[in-house]
């Protein structure tokens, strides 16, 4: 049997994910069973719109339900190493500049199941935080991106 992936978080992430599955659990999948008995009282449910777009809801909490359980039983939370503060590791947030003359830039690197760029997060898998990983502050690193070769300079770590 194949291993599953293991999901690479923080406590705080694990958190955000076990109150969305209780969320779901609780409130969010006895409102699509109420939406779909309403919708059967319309009739006839080979042309009841509502009664496919309630099944279809459906479908989607208990796939979001599944795939948060996996999450949360493979979850790895990710420990502040602070014998290394000046190694860029998971956890943690880096700055850098790009170079030749680039503005500042701060991310916190996350696993995947945190990642969220617009709230400064992104996923260890994305090239940028692969790029970065295992460098120090003061090192320029070279970042593979969609639109070509990019050079950084890391300013600080956190």
């Amino acid at each position: 049997m194949a291993t599953e992936k293991s999901y690479y978080m923080t406590q705080e992430g694990k958190e955000k994910l076990e109150k969305e599955l209780h969320y779901l659990k609780t409130e969010r999948r006895q409102e699509v069973v109420e939406r779909i008995k309403v919708a059967r009282g319309f009739g006839d449910l080979s042309e009841n719109s509502e009664y496919d777009a309630a099944k279809d809801e459906q479908a989607f909490v208990e796939s979001r339900i599944s795939q948060v359980e996996k999450m949360i039983r493979n979850a790895v939370i990710i420990e502040n190493d602070d014998n290394n503060q000046n190694i860029v590791s998971l956890g943690k947030s880096v700055t850098f500049t790009e170079l030749p003359d680039g503005e500042e830039e701060t991310y916190t690197i996350v696993g995947s199941a945190e990642a969220d760029p617009f709230e400064g997060k992104i996923s260890n898998d994305s090239p940028m935080a692969k790029s970065l990983l295992g460098h120090e502050v003061g090192e320029e690193v070279a970042v593979a991106t969609p639109g070509g070769e990019i050079q950084v300079k890391i300013v600080k770590i956190n």
